[in-house]
């Protein structure tokens, strides 16, 4: 399916609403041999989206915490591609690392996974997503100085991660910390 939406001269978008006007955007880039995924942040106030992830050979991510992850899936606000909070869910895991994941979280990425796919095995599948958490791995999620929120994973080359070069000013930080918050 990847393969088919990467294709082609369209790029197909998802867009999920966030509080405040903000939107969270899912692109699938189809230029042809640099394809791949992006997911921005956006509100109509800012000169340009912010990129919270790209899913590629260059993997740049984690761009989500569990808790910004679920807020997100869950606000069932109107004005997006979907309001159901499993493919909401789904749709932006590719986007999220984090080391705190808490209880319950299995069973509800499970329940999406049965929801929405057809694999044999849905919470099998969910326990390996969630301990292993793709290309970035988890990562660590705290409060900087500002009282913004960013991460500090093993292999986090997030733009939320202030010790990478090419992470985000403070001023980006918190203003993409805010338009997240649960």
């Amino acid at each position: 399916m990847q393969s088919r939406l990467l294709r082609g001269g369209t790029w197909p978008t998802f867009t999920v609403p966030l509080a405040g006007d903000h939107r969270l955007y899912v692109v699938y880039r189809a230029f042809a041999e640099d394809e791949g995924i992006d997911y921005l942040l956006h509100h109509p106030g800012w000169d340009a989206a912010e990129r919270l992830a790209q899913d590629e050979g260059h993997f740049m991510g984690p761009g989500l915490s569990w808790s910004e992850l679920i807020a997100a899936a869950d606000n069932g606000l109107p004005g997006g591609s979907t309001t159901d909070p499993h493919a909401r869910l789904l749709l932006l895991m590719p986007a999220f690392g984090d080391d705190a994941v808490p209880d319950g979280a299995v069973e509800r990425l499970t329940a999406a996974l049965r929801a929405r796919t057809r694999v044999e095995a849905p919470e099998q599948l969910a326990a390996v997503l969630l301990e292993d958490q793709g290309p970035c791995g988890p990562a660590q999620w705290t409060s900087a100085e500002g009282s913004y929120t960013i991460n500090d994973g093993d292999y986090s080359y997030s733009f939320r991660n202030p010790a990478n070069h090419f992470a985000w000013p403070a001023t980006r930080l918190a203003r993409v910390a805010a338009a997240l918050t649960p």
